[in-house]
């Protein structure tokens, strides 16, 4: 629609921003849509039923494959448990999940908006459900422009009731994450659950009833920032759905294409016959160019392609092609597909390395450690008969499923040094044994004694040694016994 200099500068409403149209999605058939809904039902399948699937532990252990536990302030995912001070694990995966989001861009522009963003896929099935109790865009059209009867009241509560149905389950399949699923699911049922888990459902079943059924594309359009990134990491190698001018243009209806074609004029391929349009769940028209609010889903690919079947012209005139193809195009050379090229191959590098780097740690992580903090108020006693005593809280880890009796000894320090566990029952010596309880932590506070007579400087480099007679394992910790030299 064309504005002229008058009309924006003097708006009839007395308003600087026009509302935007409803847009009304037309149903369509094809490649990409099938690939969307195998996406959809896998992505949506995993989110709403792994919290069901089982994973022996052991006994005493949660037994639910992918859980957050806070109360043992573990996360665990099928064989793997990540404890809170491994934390680097999580800003590995955000670190992957950039790059791969940079990645995507650089091969197939907005690959994760059009297939792979939550706010798509659950809009997908909201549009689904209102096809199915509504009907498709002419009959949704008119159902609105209607008034109020009985039958639209039907359709209208029906489609809100399902929409509310998938919402409350979204937001009830997330807490489960947090709390053993089959259990949460019966105390949620009898009222029950605590009220954090009610307040966090209520909170997502909002959500996603708003996002996904009434703000749709103007959340990819003006609330989320990825658009406005990705346009700056993209370059003209990157593959992105594009209307080909070289063929569709001059467009015209067909009647006046044949008539235009039946005389030797020339005609594109185009004819102007909006199903692009209409099957946009953002409401694009992809023959105006790249524009921030397509979302390159393809749908509008399945619908072109559709049309030139019907009016006997080759398919592609809508497609995933690269702005360097374009180019090449309209000067008349053959396209260039660069999929492999340094950015592609920069990325996937550094997700590779990153990726070995976390896998390298997780399996070669200790299933036993420790922690030393020095004392600071006094840093070192002196005792009567000479000797130097120095202060420490230790904390010992276990990981394994069972308890683990382990020996802390000293290393580094003069012959006759010993230390002494705080309420542990045994003697001060050169080798303490503390006991740790299953997958857990313990907090000893260690005194350690230096011999009488040493003559230490003021700071001197001691390690603390814990030894695990089971599996064999050492663990070494390095610190400073302080004096008064």
């Amino acid at each position: 629609m064309k504005t002229d200099a008058k009309s924006i500068a003097e708006p009839e409403d007395d308003s600087w921003f026009a509302s935007d149209a409803k847009v009304y999605p037309m149903a369509v058939k094809g490649t990409f849509r099938r690939i969307k809904w195998a996406i959809l039902f896998i992505t949506l399948g995993i989110y709403y039923f792994l919290p069901f699937v089982r994973w022996d532990r052991g006994p005493n252990f949660p037994d639910q494959a992918v859980l957050v536990d806070f109360d043992r302030a573990r996360a665990y995912f099928f064989f793997i448990e990540i404890w809170p001070q491994e934390v680097y694990y999580l800003t590995g995966l955000l670190i992957i999940a950039a790059i791969g989001l940079f990645l995507m861009n650089a091969v197939a522009g907005r690959l994760w908006c059009g297939y792979l963003c939550p706010q798509t896929v659950w809009t997908d099935l909201f549009l689904k459900i209102e096809h199915w109790t509504e009907g498709d865009r002419r009959k949704r059209i008119a159902l609105d422009k209607q008034p109020w009867t009985t039958e639209k009241i039907a359709r209208k509560g029906a489609k809100h009731f399902l929409w509310l149905m998938v919402a409350w389950w979204t937001g009830g399949a997330w807490v489960l994450y947090f709390a053993d699923a089959p259990t949460l699911v019966k105390d949620l049922a009898t009222l029950q659950a605590p009220l954090a888990a009610y307040v966090w459902i209520g909170i997502l079943t909002f959500t996603t009833y708003s996002l996904a059924g009434f703000m749709r594309e103007q959340v990819c359009t003006y609330m989320c920032p990825w658009p406005r990134i990705q346009a700056a990491l993209t370059d003209e190698y990157a593959l992105n759905v594009s209307y080909r001018y070289d063929r569709g243009e001059p467009r015209m209806h067909l009647k006046e294409a044949k008539k235009k074609e039946a005389v030797g004029e020339a005609a594109g391929d185009c004819i102007d016959c909006n199903q692009c349009v209409w099957v946009c769940p953002t409401g694009v028209d992809i023959r105006d160019g790249s524009q921030l609010g397509c979302i390159q889903c393809g749908l509008c690919i399945d619908a072109c392609n559709t049309i030139m079947d019907k009016v006997d012209k080759p398919r592609g005139l809508i497609g995933y092609d690269t702005d360097d193809n374009m180019n090449r195009r309209e000067r008349g050379d053959a396209p260039v597909y660069r999929i492999i090229r340094p950015r592609t191959i920069v990325y996937t590098l550094i997700i590779a390395g990153i990726g070995f780097i976390m896998l390298y740690a997780l399996l070669g992580r200790e299933m036993s450690g420790l922690t030393v903090v020095h004392d600071r108020n006094p840093l070192y006693v002196n005792l009567r008969e000479g000797a130097v005593r120095n202060g420490y809280t230790i904390r010992l880890y276990n990981r394994h499923k069972q308890p683990e009796e382990f020996q802390l000894s000293l290393a580094g320090m003069p012959e006759g040094s010993r230390l002494q566990v705080v309420g542990v029952e045994s003697q001060a010596s050169s080798t303490v044994n503390v006991e740790v309880e299953a997958d857990t932590t313990r907090e000893i506070r260690v005194l350690v004694f230096s011999p009488k007579g040493s003559n230490l400087p003021s700071s001197s480099p001691m390690d603390f040694v814990l030894h695990d007679p089971q599996s064999g394992e050492t663990t070494t910790i390095s610190d400073f016994f302080r004096t008064g030299n």
